[in-house]
């Protein structure tokens, strides 16, 4: 008997712009769908659920100027209708292609599983509503990268596909300028550095991410790092993202003995260095306290106008708990002496 053929449901639609050159298809595809991992994409690929020009192909395919790509699933596409929501955000630019945020800590980027509302999204699409009434049809926002739920900090977001596109390119080419600051634990013995490692899931805990050599497994990651301002026990540092994989700077700056300052995930919310006092370990939960998160702020993003097609640079200030841990920790090492370990 004939194995019966299954329906198949187109969920994504793309043609690849005319400049493109030659690349993978699986990497192409995991930086233009969100929460797309590689391996899923491999997995499409496998099932034929990934055709170009009419045509299922292997995830070996190298993308070509002008190919139209279609992603098929076994299930139609679920009716998740992100609604517009009047929910507080800080917008620090905007004009006809883009809006520029700086994201509170605690604020989910996009609407995913566990997540269709209260997110950025969600208080995006209010904003564009209220300031325009009914929302042309194509207009924002489109998400071009994100951010993690408790990093604060800085996004771009575009308000047409056009800039989209425009603006997944330099991201997709490294050519995006990103810079984060993190508080991490430990005195950073070089002045400036760089981390090179490939970054996948966790073999044992799939929450997490981690660093494996680069013929092992996972996607190829550079972080450069600078020392801002030293406290001993923890060191203010500035990173530079040549890549964009999930949790790259916690991963990495992890995998060099210096996780994030309260970075749950990474063990950073123990007392990593100091001394065993009882007024420092009050010390530092009181900062606990003060940041309940991982001490990661989305600095500043640098980037080709897509509609001016000039460079334009914005930087967001610390939040409030950012700023008054850094604050404790400067005014604690001017009134205490100690030795750096």
């Amino acid at each position: 008997m004939a194995e019966e053929k299954k329906e198949l449901y187109e969920h994504f639609h793309f043609i690849v712009d005319p400049g493109q050159e030659p690349v993978r298809i699986d990497k192409y595809l995991v930086h233009r769908i969100a929460n797309a991992s590689r391996t899923r994409i491999q997995q499409a690929a496998y099932k034929k659920q990934i055709h170009v020009n009419g045509v299922p192909v292997r995830s070996a395919y190298k993308v070509q100027p002008d190919d139209e790509i279609q992603i098929f699933m076994e299930e139609p596409m679920r009716d998740h209708s992100v609604l517009p929501e009047d929910i507080p955000i800080e917008i620090l630019y905007e004009d006809e292609q883009i809006i520029i945020v700086n994201k509170a800590a605690g604020m989910v980027v996009h609407p995913a599983h566990g997540n269709y509302n209260g997110t950025l999204i969600n208080g995006l699409l209010y904003h564009l509503q209220r300031e325009n009434g009914q929302i042309p049809e194509g207009i924002g926002p489109h998400l071009v990268h994100r951010i993690d739920k408790n990093t604060s900090g800085i996004l771009v977001v575009a308000k047409d596909p056009v800039s989209k596109e425009f603006l997944a390119r330099q991201f997709f080419h490294h050519t995006i300028e990103r810079t984060y600051y993190a508080l991490v634990w430990g005195d950073v013995k070089e002045d400036e550095g760089t981390i090179v490692g490939n970054i996948d899931r966790h073999r044992i805990d799939r929450k997490k991410y981690a660093v494996y050599p680069e013929n092992d497994r996972g996607r190829h990651a550079i972080t450069h790092y600078k020392v801002v301002e030293r406290f001993g026990y923890v060191t203010l540092v500035q990173c530079n993202l040549e890549t964009g994989r999930t949790h790259q700077i916690r991963v990495h700056m992890k995998h060099i003995g210096h996780p994030l300052f309260n970075d749950s995930t990474y063990g950073g919310n123990y007392i990593l260095r100091g001394t065993t006092f009882s007024k420092y370990k009050q010390f530092v939960r009181n900062c606990f306290n003060l940041l309940p998160r991982q001490a990661l702020h989305a600095k500043s993003l640098g980037f080709i106008h897509p509609g001016t097609k000039e460079n334009v640079y914005f930087e967001s200030p610390f939040p409030e708990d950012f700023q008054s841990v850094l604050d404790k920790w400067r005014n604690y090492v001017k009134h205490k002496e100690f030795e750096t370990e």
